[in-house]
């Protein structure tokens, strides 16, 4: 009996990914526990092991593929014994067939190996998001791309007037574009509809950003899945979260001594000094003990109750190429600075490399945002959810400061508690800082 093998589910927030890879192909014997692909979620990519022992009877979703549903159908196995091309077929009549591929949606049309059938439009027709399926005036059905239909219609075109270049005289982006701009396109009965409020939300339309701009003085970057993901949780962020923000400088002088008698004082092995502390490092330590002192500032909030969360579970933002991730360092508040300093270092790199498991960067209590590394002196950041707090921290740079009326010269850094003001009002925020700070300039606190 043929084994279909489906598109697996990585996190439990997971709808849909890219199948990025194959690791084995049709004819290729697998067993129990074989990589034999890699799939791309927005933050990620991850390796998926066979479950069954088989021979891989069809591919069903090439490598490449973008946005194919969790439990849709990839491959078919062969059973021990079993003829592959009976498997290969059997496999195809399963349940959640994979979608084909999803090309961005240009200037061009589609590749001419795979046009939509005449009586089969293609999907992206029926998203909830795009405008219905335009009809002449007869009722004929005029196939046309998404974008083309909300195009048109902001620009008050009558879809029927215009030939289509794409396959089957399907009118894509370009047509109406054309359209608009030589005036061959009879105006349609109606004015295009204003946008309703959630819809301006998203920002401007591209249509209405491009005719801000000259012809030829821009490229089209299509948005990857990364990207995507951020806009969401951002604007979800600063529309859900009333933000407050709460500034305090730190000295920096002894923790800066300590921090050298300690890289000083690490043991060697191959070579090598078995930890290297960072200024950033000591930062985390300091929050997530913070957080133990102040645990009303270490929650989450939810429409029913409060979540108190018992440990300090610390993100860590790291910039990698097409956007930023937060890998999370658990339980920081327990964890020694040198085991804190080689974690990082470990989920820093396999974050550049996009090989994080989504339990390494999802959850997590609070979060630390460096940009000091970069220069910058203070700024603040967004609460990610479920975080109730975030800490952005600038440069340490030598300040005049008056100590016992005097003025001497300092290491001082700015850094900002961005909160959640539903679950974390201006005091307790500003005891979680001041808590914070103190750890920062009596660093030795954080060895005992």
């Amino acid at each position: 009996m043929p084994i279909n093998i489906t598109m697996p589910a990585l996190s439990p927030t997971m709808e849909e990914g890219n199948l990025a890879k194959w690791l084995v192909k049709e004819g290729d014997k697998v067993k129990s526990g074989d990589v034999i692909a890699e799939i791309e979620t927005d933050k990620a990519t991850m390796e998926v092991e066979a479950v069954d022992e088989g021979t891989v009877a069809k591919i069903v979703v090439p490598a490449g593929t973008e946005g194919v549903k969790v439990n849709a159908l990839i491959a078919v196995l062969a059973g021990e014994g079993e003829d592959i091309a009976t498997a290969a077929k059997g496999g195809n009549g399963a349940a959640g067939a994979a979608p084909a591929p999803k090309p961005q949606e240009t200037g061009e049309t589609a590749p001419a190996a795979a046009p939509a059938p005449a009586a089969a439009p293609a999907p992206q027709a029926a998203a909830p998001a795009s405008p219905a399926p335009a009809a002449d005036g007869e009722g004929k059905r005029i196939f046309s791309s998404p974008l083309a239909r909300r195009i048109a219609k902001e620009a008050g075109i009558d879809l029927s007037a215009i030939a289509g270049s794409g396959p089957h005289g399907r009118v894509v982006k370009k047509d109406v574009e054309a359209a608009v701009s030589g005036g061959a396109a009879k105006p349609a009965a109606a004015p295009a509809a204003a946008p309703a409020p959630a819809t301006l939300a998203k920002g401007m339309s591209e249509d209405a950003v491009l005719k801000l701009f000259e012809p030829g003085s821009y490229e089209l970057v299509p948005h990857d899945g990364m990207r995507k993901t951020i806009a969401k949780r951002l604007v979800e962020s600063k529309q859900t979260i009333p933000h407050f923000y709460v500034s305090v400088d730190c000295e920096l002088d002894a923790l800066l001594a300590l921090r050298a008698q300690l890289n000083a004082a690490a043991p060697e092995k191959d070579g090598k000094p078995v930890y290297k502390l960072s200024v950033n490092d000591m930062v985390i330590k300091a929050l997530a003990l913070a957080l133990r002192d102040v645990p009303d500032a270490n929650v989450s909030w939810t429409d029913q109750n409060m979540v108190k969360h018992k440990h300090a579970d610390v993100g860590v933002a790291v910039s990698i190429p097409g956007g930023l991730i937060t890998p999370i360092v658990r339980q920081a508040e327990l964890k020694s600075l040198s085991a804190i300093s080689n974690e990082m270092k470990d989920l820093g790199k396999r974050a550049k490399e996009r090989k994080l498991k989504p339990e390494e960067y999802q959850g997590g209590t609070t979060a630390v945002s460096n940009m000091g590394m970069m220069g910058v002196k203070d700024f603040a950041a967004v609460v990610n959810p479920p975080h109730a707090t975030i800490l952005a921290v600038g440069a340490g740079e030598d300040r005049v400061v008056v100590k016992n009326k005097e003025m001497v010269i300092a290491n001082v850094m700015t850094v900002t508690l961005s909160t959640d003001h539903r679950c974390v009002d201006g005091a307790l925020g500003a005891e979680l800082l001041a808590a914070f700070k103190r750890y920062i300039e009596n660093p030795m606190g954080m060895l005992v």
